[in-house]
């Protein structure tokens, strides 16, 4: 079974409530259930995937755990199999983010996962994979595809209206009654469905818009903390990113920065080599080759800084359309002149613009 939906979904949280209601009906039947999650982004090899599913049927006395590393994967895999049949019962194998590791390490630890029940003589298994990408198996083998994909779930966006829902349930957990203000919960919610429909966005503005009302000393959260917390949000998650560019790609987002200072909208790719090629002067740097910059632009689209519509310009080929979406409270030359303090000359230089016709 394969579940596909974005992030915040619910894909997750549903899974781990099925998996926990069919543990119980186990017990009432007196049959073992033993669910294992495995998170792909974190645990990401063939290897490591095999020794935590082994490693997570021991019991607390037991100490016979696989090793990190050493052992061939063949012996970790009949370990597993020996392991779940001296257990018996059913075994359900969840892959969060099955994804990335498909495209890490390919597909040869799903076949044996998928394959597993053919290896297994006391026991069974069933192995649900969590992804956020529709389209992560075309990288997977036909027989693999066939036997990962009998089932699929797509979990849509939540709409606003849902996401009110939520938030209201929490609240009433969370929050003494009347400490939300009039509009709060329908402001949180059409914010997170404007996005991506992400219960955790919807979940973490509501969070930090309370959190914003009581440092204020407010006695109730109100449509102000909300716009607050938006920015601060912004702030928290785009600062970092921003910081953490390689020196090149900075470079680039600041070529992109300079134009837009010069009253440049939907910047070409030409514009922004320019004004890179010129900054890289500028600091004593080797410049990359155009293509190699077009690369960076895309890089910093994919990240969310920039948008780079692709035009079409006739006999001239193609270019993009390029502007920056870094939001108004961000100040994206701070934060990289603060990181890498040589960059600062760039943004004080002084540069030729080309000239559009």
């Amino acid at each position: 079974m394969t579940l596909y939906g974005v992030t915040g979904a619910g894909k997750t949280a549903v899974t781990n409530y099925v998996c926990s209601q069919l543990e119980d009906k186990g017990k009432q039947l007196n049959r073992s259930v033993q669910t294992v999650i495995v998170n792909c982004r974190q645990i990401d090899t063939q290897y490591r995937v095999l020794s935590h599913i082994g490693n997570s049927l021991l019991e607390d006395h037991e100490i016979d755990e696989i090793p990190f590393t050493g052992w061939p994967t063949d012996r970790v895999f009949s370990e597993l199999v020996k392991r779940m049949d001296s257990r018996q019962g059913v075994f359900i194998i969840v892959l969060d983010e099955i994804d990335h590791l498909v495209r890490k390490v390919g597909d040869d630890l799903l076949y044996n996962l998928t394959n597993l029940n053919s290896s297994l003589k006391k026991a069974r298994s069933c192995v649900i994979g969590i992804s956020n990408d529709l389209k992560f198996t075309d990288f997977l083998d036909p027989r693999v595809r066939s036997r990962l994909g009998q089932l699929d779930v797509i979990f849509n966006p939540y709409d606003a209206q849902q996401l009110q829902d939520i938030l209201r349930e929490r609240v009433k957990i969370a929050l003494h009654d009347g400490v939300i203000g009039d509009g709060v919960i329908e402001m949180c919610a059409a914010l997170a469905a404007q996005e991506h429909g992400d219960a955790r966005c919807a979940l973490d503005l509501l969070r930090v818009s309370t959190e914003k009302a009581e440092l204020s000393g407010s006695e109730k959260v109100e449509q102000n903390h909300v716009k607050i917390a938006q920015h601060q949000i912004e702030a928290d998650q785009m600062t970092p990113v921003i910081a953490k560019l390689p020196n090149q790609q900075k470079i680039v987002l600041g070529a992109i920065l300079i134009n837009e200072k010069n009253g440049l909208k939907n910047i070409q790719t030409g514009e922004v080599y320019s004004i890179y090629s010129q900054a890289c002067r500028h600091l004593g740097t080797n410049a990359l080759t155009q293509r190699r910059v077009s690369g960076l632009i895309s890089s910093l689209d994919m990240l969310g800084l920039i948008t780079a519509r692709t035009i079409s310009k006739g006999r001239y080929g193609r270019s993009k359309e390029i502007n920056s979406c870094i939001p108004q409270n961000i100040n994206p030359v701070t934060i990289m002149s603060e990181a890498e303090p040589e960059l600062e000359n760039i943004f004080n230089g002084t540069y030729k613009y080309q000239t559009r016709l």
